[in-house]
């Protein structure tokens, strides 16, 4: 008996290692097309340098007064990091569709590849990119009164990369379910996300609101995310903030994979 428990133990050690292992390749070989064309790494960092510098100023005196965040660039650029997360990880399906098209996808599941492994190595070179642009922001926030906490902005990332992990699971889902009509994915992505977006007071306060959206915002698991990571960036831990923001990302992160692994085993390409 003592003999099998050993053999299972030593097989399930083997699998988790070769999924650990499948992933590095996935977003090895990911990554190396960001290596090459570093130029659309610096190019995407104009969009949310134009939010932080535009919606920053307008925002002036909102934040200070009611919110408790301190300065205003405390409270808006931690929403800008997760519009970041956002746009590049739900916009993931758009390169596997080119994949399908090309018939690049269907040759990599040819591959002994675990089918977890290809969204989770994806959406992590989604997220590598946007890590960097996060921490580009923030220092560039620092001279303009941005009070940085390296610690508490480490955590806050950690958890942006496993909410990101799911949302871009779901988007190779929907990339595979719209995979003969391009144009259904764009539709059903843009009608999703910038919803998502302001009814998580990712741009502007939502607790003066109407009541519907502020009903709306409190099952929306994007507003979760951004509270956790306004709270983690103003230098706090001690908060039921974080604790909903960490439920909230696994909770995505789960759903994402079991949906994305279920879509690309059943669908025939």
């Amino acid at each position: 008996m003592s003999t099998i428990l050993d053999s299972a133990a030593t097989s399930a050690r083997i699998a988790h290692r070769s999924v650990l292992g499948d992933i590095k390749a996935v977003w090895t070989r990911e990554t190396l097309t960001i290596l090459r064309d570093p130029f659309s790494l610096v190019f995407s960092l104009i969009q949310p340098l134009v939010f932080l510098g535009l919606f920053a100023p307008l925002l002036a005196g909102v934040a200070d007064d009611g919110l408790g965040f301190g300065s205003t660039l405390q409270f808006f650029l931690p929403g800008v990091v997760v519009m970041i997360t956002m746009f590049g990880t739900s916009m993931t399906g758009a390169n596997l569709q080119f994949e399908i098209m090309t018939g690049a996808f269907e040759r990599i599941l040819a591959t002994p590849l675990a089918r977890q492994a290809l969204l989770i190595g994806r959406a992590l070179k989604e997220l590598t990119p946007l890590v960097v642009q996060a921490l580009i922001i923030t220092l560039v926030a620092v001279p303009f009164g941005f009070d940085l906490h390296p610690a508490h902005i480490v955590v806050g990332l950690l958890i942006l990369g496993v909410f990101g992990v799911g949302v871009g699971a779901l988007s190779y889902a929907l990339a595979i379910a719209t995979r003969k009509n391009e144009w259904a994915f764009w539709a059903v992505q843009q009608s999703l996300l910038f919803p998502l977006l302001i009814l998580s007071g990712m741009m502007l306060p939502l607790e003066t609101g109407p009541d519907w959206m502020q009903a709306l915002s409190k099952v929306n698991p994007l507003t979760y995310i951004v509270d956790a990571e306004r709270v983690l960036f103003a230098g706090t831990f001690d908060d039921s903030a974080v604790v909903y923001g960490i439920v909230a990302a696994m909770v995505t992160c789960a759903a994402g994979l079991w949906v994305g692994v279920r879509t690309v085993t059943k669908s025939i390409l």
